[in-house]
């Protein structure tokens, strides 16, 4: 397999983390086995080990979907898939999460479509566009009744439930500049920050949490009520996302272009992973009201982020 792929770009991140799965190419049913495996070959990993982010390909992405959307004639919305995915490479093993670029397109079309006004979808993507839209997809579901996207993504924040399937041990942190290279008249690599672990670390993480939020703590135990509700839901969820891959998957959570939101200092500091965990393990304790302020003050933070995309 060739050196680490360097991308050159002058592309800023974008404020959306990523929830990934990087199966293993003995994963995939051929013929799509043979076709990764020879991406991968030629393509090589996008990071230097699992210390390292694979911010830079993520870039690449973010800029191929740029100079769709600025072609002569624009393409707000993929044709076909592009056969491409982010790679890497642990203890001789090569692991690929396909980029799926056109199905996420349509099921962010989806979540537009909810969480917008009419007028204002119409503004971003004409009806007609969106009928075609709709149409192809059905179309390509009845022919891969069973897809399903290796990335989630995020704006403006990370949902706590994406905390769940990781441990502080998991966490990388690499300061801007650190890491790549850029050539004349680019940025140099942005921040990272990063959470890589083995599938089945990651559910058996999920599943505990699912338990503990589901059984809660009883009124001898603590005072107050206990944090589940929504984050049950979140982590059972995650766990039913986590359980469709190959139980020898890696499982990544990429704070992408939230690393610049954030801040050199914020980012250094940002513990969230450690701090969901922390709750939960008082609420395995039985400190229900030590359980509930750590959920609440961490959902007060993740909402002052999100408040800044009102910000101009």
């Amino acid at each position: 397999m060739p050196g680490v792929t360097v991308w050159r770009t002058t592309v800023l991140p974008p404020y959306t983390a990523q929830l990934r799965v990087y199966e293993p190419l003995a994963a995939f049913p051929e013929p799509d086995r043979a076709r990764w495996q020879a991406y991968a070959a030629e393509h090589g990993p996008d990071a230097e080990g699992p210390g390292r982010p694979v911010t830079a390909a993520a870039l690449a992405e973010q800029r191929a979907a740029l100079a769709g959307l600025a072609a002569l004639t624009p393409r707000p919305l993929p044709a076909r898939e592009d056969g491409r995915a982010f790679v890497r490479a642990l203890d001789g093993v090569v692991y690929v999460c396909p980029w799926t670029t056109r199905l996420r397109s349509w099921l962010a079309l989806q979540e537009l479509q909810r969480t917008l006004p009419a007028h204002l979808v119409d503004t971003v993507l004409p009806p007609a566009l969106r009928t075609a839209a709709e149409a192809d997809r059905a179309r390509w579901q009845q022919e891969h009744p069973d897809a399903r996207p290796w990335i989630a993504s995020s704006r403006w924040e990370v949902p706590l439930r994406w905390f769940l399937p990781f441990g502080e041990e998991d966490r990388r942190h690499v300061p801007a500049g650190e890491y790549g290279s850029s050539g004349e008249g680019e940025r140099p690599e942005p921040a990272a920050l990063f959470y890589l672990t083995p599938m089945v670390q990651a559910r058996r993480r999920v599943a505990r949490a699912y338990r503990l939020l589901r059984k809660g703590a009883s009124p001898a135990e603590g005072r107050g009520r206990a944090p589940g509700g929504p984050l049950a839901d979140g982590a059972e969820e995650v766990g039913r996302w986590l359980e469709e891959f190959h139980p020898r998957s890696l499982v990544e959570l990429d704070y992408g272009g939230l690393a610049r939101l954030l801040g050199p200092r914020a980012l250094a500091e940002e513990r969230s992973v450690g701090e969901l965990a922390d709750g939960l393990g008082a609420l395995r304790a039985g400190d229900t009201a030590a359980a509930l302020r750590a959920y609440e003050e961490l959902t007060a933070r993740w909402r002052r982020v999100l408040a800044l995309r009102q910000a101009s």
